[in-house]
């Protein structure tokens, strides 16, 4: 009996397959996806559109291509990406009340930040509540879209989240792109 119970980790363990990835040639910037083979064909024309994806995806939690990271913690996702990957669209998703992501963008020396939110869901509550400038300033909130005159360079964060003036769901998954 106690061999069996040993056995039934090492079985879970080995019948694990990992996920594909896949990137584009290289343009200005690169095509990271990762997904199962049956999404991976169902999903490739959607890609090709954007600039860039980076997914949401188990193993890309940690550590990304280019020095794009991303934590969470007590419902904080915190999201870090360096400048010169831009333009670039990022998956995310919230599955608890009251998330929120913060995008850091290293070496940011552009005189004007745009981003965008976009949403399959309906009726999600979702925006951009605040922005982080490099000199420590915060302004906000915003709505789905921000077109953001930056005064220096540096880090600049972008907030998002629900928006406390709306009402429709939390939860959900979203796309951000940033320009």
């Amino acid at each position: 009996m106690k061999k069996s119970l040993l056995l039934i980790p090492l079985i879970i363990i080995s019948c694990k397959k990992e996920a594909n990835i896949t990137e584009a040639p290289n343009r200005d910037s690169a095509v990271i996806t990762e997904m199962p083979d049956a999404a991976a064909k169902a999903d490739s024309a959607a890609i090709r559109k954007q600039d860039s994806i980076i997914n949401n995806a188990p193993v890309t939690k940690e550590v990304l291509r280019k020095g794009v990271m991303r934590s969470e913690k007590e419902g904080q996702i915190v999201r870090t990406a360096d400048a010169s990957q831009l333009p670039f669209t990022l998956g995310e998703e919230f599955t608890k009340d009251g998330q929120e992501l913060v995008l850091k963008l290293t070496h940011y020396d552009k005189p004007t930040i745009k981003a965008k939110i976009s949403t399959n869901e309906k009726d999600f509550n979702i925006r951009f509540n605040q922005i982080k400038l490099p000199n420590g300033d915060y302004d906000g909130p915003f709505s789905r879209e921000i077109t953001y005159q930056t005064k220096g360079t540096g880090e600049v964060w972008l907030i998002i989240g629900k928006s406390n003036m709306a009402s429709g769901n939390t939860k959900g998954s979203f796309n951000v792109s940033v320009e």
